[in-house]
């Protein structure tokens, strides 16, 4: 894998008060995988293009799904650079709609020539386990391909929902590459309660 990164020494390696590290898992596909048998799921899903969001209304829907999953890269990106993210062509964001309540989100990122980058991806914690994932991934999956691609690809980590790995290779996707990230905990700088993705452990210092 090509990277800019210095790799890491063997070993272990310390991360500095207020810091938080997770292992990231990249995973791509180089062909649309095999229709599956659509999941039941609620009449009332429908995945709608979300066009040009309001900042604000954009990080709504983001933290409502990600906040579990220490979703913070949106939340600290400058406004006007999310803005251009969001209102550049070749990004195109969706919502999953339950009625008239939003509960997924969406976003794929083309901007890399001949590539699809599944950026985001998530549900709102009560529509976990109710076949809207796979919904809502079967949807990704259609819309990526639909385009002139050779490569469609994604990220998660030890943050993440913990089938989200098995979750990805379920669905076509195949491990290449691991990295890891060390970010400020967005918990100790108000950008999320202190009792946000509980199942990260909270050091005070």
């Amino acid at each position: 894998m090509k990277t800019e990164n210095p790799p890491l020494p063997s070993g272990y390696s310390a991360v500095p008060p207020g810091k938080l590290a997770n292992v990231e898992t990249r995973l791509e596909m180089f062909a649309r995988p095999p229709a599956k048998a659509a999941p039941e799921t609620d009449a009332a899903l429908v995945l709608k293009r979300w066009l040009s969001p309001e900042i604000e209304a954009y990080r709504a829907l983001f933290s409502a799904v990600g906040e579990d999953w220490m979703w913070v890269s949106r939340l600290v990106m400058a406004d006007d650079k999310l803005a251009a993210i969001l209102r550049d062509p070749q990004v195109e964001v969706f919502r999953l709609m339950d009625g008239d309540r939003a509960i997924g989100l969406l976003e794929l990122d083309f901007r890399e020539e001949s590539e699809c980058e599944l950026t985001f991806f998530g549900l709102v914690a009560d529509a976990i386990g109710k076949g809207a994932g796979r919904f809502l991934m079967d949807r990704a999956i259609e819309i990526a391909w639909s385009r002139p691609i050779r490569r469609f690809w994604v990220h998660t980590c030890t943050f993440d929902h913990p089938s989200a790995v098995e979750f990805y290779q379920r669905s076509g996707f195949r491990p290449y590459a691991f990295m890891v990230e060390v970010i400020d905990d967005p918990r100790l700088v108000g950008l999320m309660p202190k009792n946000a993705a509980a199942h990260v452990p909270l050091i005070e210092f």
